[in-house]
């Protein structure tokens, strides 16, 4: 984003992001390079299910994308960019390990795995030659800082967690609203005070989610290996990643699942199936259930995302889940398994 557009495109600029502290922060990076120009800014704060629309949208209307924290599901959807794409700037910035390992080496997109979406984007900035860009994005330095800390778990500052929670109790609107008009990552004192609170409410949702969890040993895993999953209704949005966390990596009495699966029940009906591990399970198993057309999903290797039709239930969620895990572990012998095997007796 230097001259070639912010001083000679008149049209829009359409910033497509994620909602979480990621997602957020990188849109609000995004808006702080463009706003200063004085062009029209367009901002879909989204997830998986509505992002090619929004895509193919704005891109048919050749308006100016940056998409940030999400990747495009559908196969015509790259087709269609693919063909006709002419530009020499990426307009697609992420860091997921699906997104690099599905659509690698396309000019259009700026992939990094060593940081967060948000710090992705920063730095391609940075590296511009464009002295007045570097300087409104130079505000958002430190909570680029924090979203980094946090979405890659690196836990050096314990304001990532806070931060999470504020996005959570503002929704994404609220807290991007927040970045634009007062970039700074410190909290004010009534920001902090009610971030505790819900960070220390947290906690006990955790303790009364944990005893609701079922456990089911993964097929043909040889150590033993388990799935944990809990169903709709025992957390809020914005819990997904503490709560994993806390049974990845701070197990009760040694015991330690392989994944952890959490399902949410939208209000429209579909389900947001969160999957966690700690040795490249999740990322396997949604690159094995993904579909592009009722199932839908990205992420990282050991942080991914499926989205399931209404048609799913709670049950039909966790064997399919369970049948990709397995199928994964038996993939070495040679077992030839698809996703109709996958899907087979689930609906």
């Amino acid at each position: 984003m230097g001259e070639s557009f912010l001083r000679e495109n008149r049209g829009i600029l359409n910033i497509i992001s994620h909602t979480d502290l990621d997602g957020v922060t990188a849109a609000a990076v995004a808006w702080y390079a463009g706003a200063f120009t004085g062009v029209p800014i367009k901002v879909s704060l989204t997830g998986y299910g509505e992002v090619d629309n929004l895509v193919l949208e704005a891109w048919r209307k050749s308006e100016r994308i940056v998409m940030l924290d999400l990747s495009v599901q559908y196969q015509n959807t790259v087709d269609e960019i693919d063909r006709t794409f002419s530009g020499d700037e990426p307009f697609l910035f992420d860091h997921h390990e699906s997104t690099s390992e599905k659509y690698a080496n396309r000019p259009w997109i700026e992939a990094d795995m060593n940081y967060c979406a948000a710090a992705v984007y920063w730095n391609w900035l940075m590296k511009r030659d464009d002295r007045e860009v570097k300087a409104h994005i130079e505000a958002m330095r430190d909570m680029v800082g924090i979203a980094n800390d946090r979405d890659l778990w690196i836990n050096e500052n314990p304001d990532g967690r806070l931060w999470q929670a504020l996005v959570t109790l503002c929704g994404e609107w609220g807290a991007f609203s927040r970045l634009i008009t007062n970039p700074s990552a410190s909290f004010t004192p009534g920001e902090r005070e009610q971030a505790v609170a819900f960070v220390t409410a947290q906690e006990e949702r955790f303790s009364r989610a944990k005893e609701h969890l079922t456990v089911n040993r993964i097929r043909g895993r040889g150590d033993g290996g388990e799935m944990a999953f809990l169903g709709d209704g025992y957390l809020e949005f914005g819990d997904t990643s503490d709560f994993c966390g806390s049974i990845l990596d701070r197990p009760e009495e040694g015991s330690r699942p392989a994944a952890v699966v959490l399902a949410y029940r939208k209000p429209s009906g579909s389900w947001a199936v969160s999957i966690r591990s700690r040795s490249g399970l999740a990322g396997r198993a949604v690159s094995l259930l993904k579909d592009g057309r009722r199932v839908k999903g990205g992420g990282h290797k050991d942080a991914a995302a499926l989205y399931f039709p209404s048609s799913y239930d709670e049950s039909s969620i966790r064997e399919s889940i369970l049948a990709a895990l397995a199928a994964n572990s038996e993939s070495s012998s040679g077992a030839g398994v698809t996703l109709g095997d996958l899907l087979k007796g689930a609906l």
